[in-house]
């Protein structure tokens, strides 16, 4: 069995955002990067999955030498080789049509990524991945098990959760309580060295979107204190200048 576990190279969620050329460019100067949360996720049940059924794990990240550091931490974890398409990630559609190229290509069985990247949120790679290579989608799925070829999922809907079964191969948007991060170990980080990741040229240079500018969120207004008694001032204030009443 192969399992192909897409991850993003995302900025930490501590980490302090800002633009640089009049808000059109990321800085990432002094910015520590990660394997996005949900992505975690994915590779830590692609692991489990590895450990229990004999499958074998390639990591695949879209991005630049920058994400080198973030594919080799993958490979300490747990993945047995990895590739990165030597691009820029800017937009969705592009990222879906590398992924899909690599997975045609190599003929993957499972395909794993997080519900969604923390940096742009949009949640839409997996669908489109899906769709281009003609498989089931799934997102976002809370438990996986293997029974033979048949897929047996938990997924999270609006005031509950949703028991799903599919066929292999399948493209699934994961996310907690999936299974539990794993942490590198010192065994881990040293094979990471020695372990393949090929880097290849993107299949287009094609873009879907083009982005315009940056915008940071407005700054936090003052607190104010109410004193306990005064349920009026209260009532005026969520009224007239919060505007939630």
């Amino acid at each position: 069995m192969k399992i192909l576990v897409c991850i993003t190279h995302v900025p930490d969620t501590t980490s302090k955002i800002s633009f640089t050329e009049n808000n059109t460019k990321f800085d990432g100067n002094g910015v520590q990067y990660v394997i996005g949360p949900y992505d975690d996720y994915a590779l830590a049940r692609a692991v489990e999955l590895k450990e229990t059924h004999g499958a074998s794990v390639t990591a695949l990240n879209v991005g630049g030498p920058e994400s080198d550091p973030t594919i080799r931490k993958a490979l300490a974890i747990g993945a047995d080789d990895a590739i990165r398409v030597n691009a820029e990630p800017s937009d969705s559609l592009f990222v879906a049509k590398q992924i899909a190229a690599i997975a045609q290509e190599n003929q993957y069985d499972l395909i794993l990524m997080g519900r969604e990247s923390i940096d742009f949120n949009g949640g839409m790679v997996h669908g489109m991945v899906g769709e281009m290579l003609g498989m089931p989608s799934i997102s976002p799925v809370m438990k996986l098990e293997l029974d033979g070829d048949t897929v047996k999922m938990a997924r999270e809907i609006e005031g509950g959760k949703e028991q799903v079964e599919s066929q292999l191969p399948l493209v699934a948007g994961c996310q907690e309580p999936i299974a539990e991060w794993r942490i590198p170990n010192m065994r881990g980080i040293m094979s990471a060295r020695t372990k393949p990741l090929a880097v290849v040229e993107p299949s287009s240079d094609e873009q879907g979107s083009q982005l315009q500018s940056f915008e940071l969120p407005p700054e936090k207004g003052e607190v104010k204190m109410i004193d306990a008694e005064n349920v009026g001032e209260l009532v005026d204030l969520l009224k007239n200048d919060a505007k939630v009443l």
